[in-house]
């Protein structure tokens, strides 16, 4: 289970990770759900500088999350280079944002 290899890396052993709930779910590390956004960049070979994220709600193990993107604004740099504002929300299958 990727929850539970993502542990050595992050060094989130909180129990929440590692001890199911009345529902035999495990809650996903907070920097693991964040991980959606980074693929969109890596797509694009799109180095951040920045990343600033806020946690709404848990994600479970078994849960589906999507990830939309919003660009907000392009501006064009030298060396055919550009820096980027974007947002990136996750949601649930419920379309809460986590």
């Amino acid at each position: 289970m990727v929850i539970m290899k993502f542990i050595p890396v992050s060094k989130d052993e909180g129990k929440h990770h590692t001890t199911p709930d009345e529902l035999g779910r495990l809650v996903v590390q907070g920097l693991l759900t964040a991980t959606l956004p980074t693929k969109v960049g890596g797509d694009y070979n799109v180095l951040a500088r920045t990343m600033k994220f806020e946690f709404f709600r848990p994600v479970f193990t078994g849960d589906t999350i999507s990830c939309t993107v919003t660009i907000k604004e392009v501006e064009e740099k030298k060396n055919n280079r550009f820096s980027i504002i974007a947002t990136f929300t996750c949601r649930n299958k419920h379309e809460k944002k986590c």
